[in-house]
């Protein structure tokens, strides 16, 4: 009885909320699974790209792995407009697509691409000037800081073409066309294993460049995934929802621009206290020295897949949220939200147990050093643990954003990750002595905390008031 309430979309709306028939349950898990499915693997994917690069300079030693991961929050940093950017295409796209207003959803993307090129030219330029200033700051030491740089000024080239991609896509998902973002990220990774093959250890005659080809193959993965994502709509099917033709206007267009910014503000500042959070996380384990980091990264590279099926799923609950709300359907924006949140839940629990009864072969394939082995050991118990609360609470938190409730996002995203996981990992791992394990029990409590805060605002249901 209790899992025919929790799963069945008969007991997920409340009464009051109903505002004509709903789907079966067969159907609406079927038509969420349909969008769902492609954009869970296209954000693991775009997670596994980082993961693959972390695995194939583990070969190289500790200090490689180091060098690599400490470029992850400075990355981020120089992502936060643009993930903020997106969030605010996807919202108003979605919208669009349910009132079925493709001219206005045409001229968003439009804006977007326009904008996403600005900023990620003018913000990839800075990061390459400030490399080692970034990468100090993060934490790097001397022993990694050369790689390191090397490492991120090639990857900030590359972040031009990955950023106009992720744009593209963030519209795509807004009128549920989230095949193309899987298919666009299953070829960039295809092209970043090869040449991290060809170009870390310099195999079949390429030359042996070790970091430094790892980024290049990332960089190359990147570019031919921009390439697919704009001829998708260049060239489109004549019903499809998203074209581009020759006769679009390619310029600036403000009263879109602050329908887009209207959603993005509140983004960028839930990106911002998220990044400075994580980029503070970081630089809190860094300072344990090379060994721990590397240790710590390789338990966030695992971790990263539990996240990246959240983020797909939160993907998918927002453009469906916003479908729903669009056609004036808000019973079917809470349905929709809660079965991703179903859905998330059984991968959630899979991925707890495959992490903490496989801890060892799976930190073995970044780095099987009897020290690094030891060190990861309960974090990686602690991971699984998180994941049970991490996924729901980002695919309700992708929900609110999808509603266009933005704001109150932000302002969770500034107490959980902005102030308590990095305040209460140092406190455990220095002044309590705990190190490595002190950071994961901090993002443990940083997590049920987060889920608890946007489940209850998901449950409340003033979101679907919001106009957009």
């Amino acid at each position: 009885m209790f899992l025919q309430r929790l799963f069945s979309t008969g007991y997920m709306v409340p009464p009051g909320r109903i505002c004509g028939e709903l789907p079966s349950s067969r159907q609406a898990y079927r038509s969420a699974i349909a969008i769902a499915w492609p954009s869970a693997i296209e954000s693991f994917l775009v997670a596994l790209i980082a993961s693959v690069d972390t695995i194939m300079v583990g070969t190289l030693g500790a200090e490689a792995i180091a060098a690599v991961g400490i470029t992850t929050q400075p990355r981020y940093m120089v992502l936060i407009f643009i993930i903020s950017l997106n969030v605010g295409v996807t919202t108003i796209v979605a919208r669009r697509r349910g009132e079925n207003d493709p001219e206005s959803a045409n001229r968003c993307l439009r804006q977007g691409i326009i904008l996403s090129c600005l900023l990620s030219f003018l913000l990839g330029a800075l990061a390459i000037l400030f490399a080692p200033q970034l990468l100090v700051f993060a934490g790097a030491g001397q022993d990694i800081l050369a790689d390191a740089v090397i490492y991120y000024r090639i990857i900030m080239v590359g972040n031009f073409f990955y950023s106009v991609n992720l744009t593209i896509n963030a519209a795509q998902r807004g009128v549920g066309n989230t095949k193309i973002s899987m298919v666009t990220n299953l070829t960039a990774n295809g092209i970043n294993l090869v040449f991290n093959y060809l170009l870390i250890g310099g195999n079949f005659g390429f030359p042996r460049w070790g970091v430094m080809g790892a980024a290049i193959a990332t960089a190359l993965g990147n570019f031919i995934a921009f390439v697919m994502s704009f001829r998708s709509i260049l060239r489109p099917h004549q019903n499809d929802f998203l074209r581009l033709s020759r006769k679009d206007k390619w310029k600036l267009d403000i009263p879109t621009i602050r329908q887009i910014f209207r959603i993005s503000s509140g983004a960028t500042a839930e990106q911002f206290f998220t990044r400075f959070g994580l980029f503070s996380y970081s630089k809190i384990v860094a300072g344990l020295g090379t060994i721990p980091f590397a240790a710590h990264q390789i338990v966030m590279n695992a971790l990263s897949i539990s996240f990246s099926f959240g983020e797909g799923l939160g993907a998918a609950s927002s453009a469906m949220v916003g479908q729903g709300l669009g056609r004036s359907r808000a019973d079917h924006a809470i349905m929709y939200g809660k079965i991703c949140q179903r859905i998330g839940l059984l991968i959630s629990m899979v991925l707890c147990v495959l992490f903490i009864t496989q801890r060892f072969p799976i930190v073995s394939v970044f780095n099987d050093s009897a020290e690094i082995l030891a060190m990861s050991s309960i974090p990686m118990i602690l991971t699984g643990c998180a994941c049970l609360f991490q996924v729901s609470s980002t695919i309700y938190s992708g929900s609110l954003r999808g509603a266009g409730d933005v704001i109150y996002v932000a302002i969770i995203s500034l107490v959980s990750v902005g102030i308590v996981r990095p305040i209460i990992s140092w406190v455990i791992c220095y002044p309590l002595g705990l190190g490595l394990m002190g950071a994961w029990l901090g993002l443990l409590i940083e997590q049920i905390l987060r889920l608890v805060l946007y489940g209850r605002r998901f449950l409340k249901y003033k979101w679907v008031d919001i106009i957009v």
